[in-house]
């Protein structure tokens, strides 16, 4: 019996991995933006469809889920779900197209960012105006984390093995104690905009600012020190790592338009030919593609680059101002 207990262990082992590994294989990354049409909008007109769009396969955009004006950001969720960062609360939006619940109450609303611990699933976090709030049960209850922070306004949050780093109106914030307390990192006095974790490198995190620049840190996000001159006195809207190589990053300002580093960081270079401005709110390398980018030009539309911004062209959501464009792997899209 014993030896066949081995035996049967073993051999569910295999079948567990197998399965794992199937399913692993079947996720394709899948481009979402958060997305809303109002260049031409007026008052009391019925809104053209905005909220999530998902790209498909064949490269059209797939309205999903609710007519919602004001989505701002998205994370993946544990179940098969979107997390989505709105005006009205915390979405949750399982894929492909299921019913959306709102998973906070009518105390809290302008959401700005949202991020989930990647070693606790159950445990995601959002930014909003008042500071910084967390679930560790998938959303069922919630915790303030904001009352130490002395400026509470908070525009981005990341979470990584429950250190937190967050970015508000006056600076770049570290905790590493589950958000009770709160240590300034870096970019004292400037508005943090957005902040991004190299998948290369989980020491390497990038900051973009409103007017101060870009803030970098190498030392696992304990103090961010400003890396030259890429944004100064413009703002700086996102940040896009490329997962196929750790020396290729991409910055969306409004001023540099899309800015390119091939060196990891060290130097950067602008690269806006073929897009219609230098107006751009959010970057998404393409997993599946290495050096395919994709943009969202103010109120323009997605544009992609096969070149890693050498050139641009048109890609799709002609007229939409995008708040946020990201690549979520999601099976449900075979």
């Amino acid at each position: 019996m014993p030896a066949f207990r081995q035996w049967y262990s073993v051999h569910l082992f295999r079948t567990f991995l197998a399965l794992a590994l199937a399913l692993s294989a079947s996720a394709q990354p899948v481009l979402y933006a958060c997305a809303s049409f109002t260049r031409e909008y007026v008052v009391g007109a019925k809104l053209p469809p905005s909220g999530l769009f998902r790209r498909s396969a064949a490269g059209q955009w797939v309205h999903l889920g609710f007519n919602h004006p004001f989505l701002v950001s998205l994370a993946a969720g544990p179940a098969a779900a979107l997390l989505l960062a709105a005006g009205n609360g915390l979405i949750r939006a399982p894929l492909p197209d299921g019913p959306w619940t709102v998973l906070t109450g009518e105390d809290v609303t302008e959401l700005r960012d949202v991020a989930v611990d990647r070693a606790a699933p159950d445990t995601f976090y959002f930014a909003h105006t008042r500071g910084v709030r967390v679930t560790r049960d998938g959303g069922k209850t919630w915790t303030e984390l904001g009352a130490a922070l002395k400026r509470k306004y908070t525009e981005a949050i990341r979470a990584d093995r429950g250190v937190l780093i967050a970015g508000g109106e006056s600076g770049i914030f570290r905790s590493e104690d589950q958000g009770r307390t709160w240590r300034l990192a870096g970019a004292a006095g400037f508005q943090i905009l957005r902040i991004e974790q190299s998948p290369h490198d989980a020491c390497f995190w990038l900051a973009a600012t409103q007017q101060g620049g870009l803030f970098a840190s190498r030392d696992c996000g304990r103090t961010f020190e400003n890396v030259g001159r890429l944004g100064v006195d413009r703002n700086l809207y996102d940040i896009a790592f490329d997962p196929s190589d750790p020396n290729r990053i991409a910055v969306a300002g409004w001023g540099p338009g899309v800015a390119i580093s091939l060196d990891n960081g060290k130097t950067w270079r602008e690269r806006n030919a073929g897009l219609p401005s230098a107006a751009v709110t959010s970057v998404a390398f393409d997993p599946a593609h290495p050096g395919r980018l994709f943009a969202a030009a103010h109120e323009q539309g997605v544009y992609v680059s096969s070149d890693s911004g050498a050139t641009w062209t048109l890609e799709g959501l002609d007229g939409a101002q995008v708040r946020r464009l990201r690549f979520i792997d999601d099976a449900s899209s075979q």
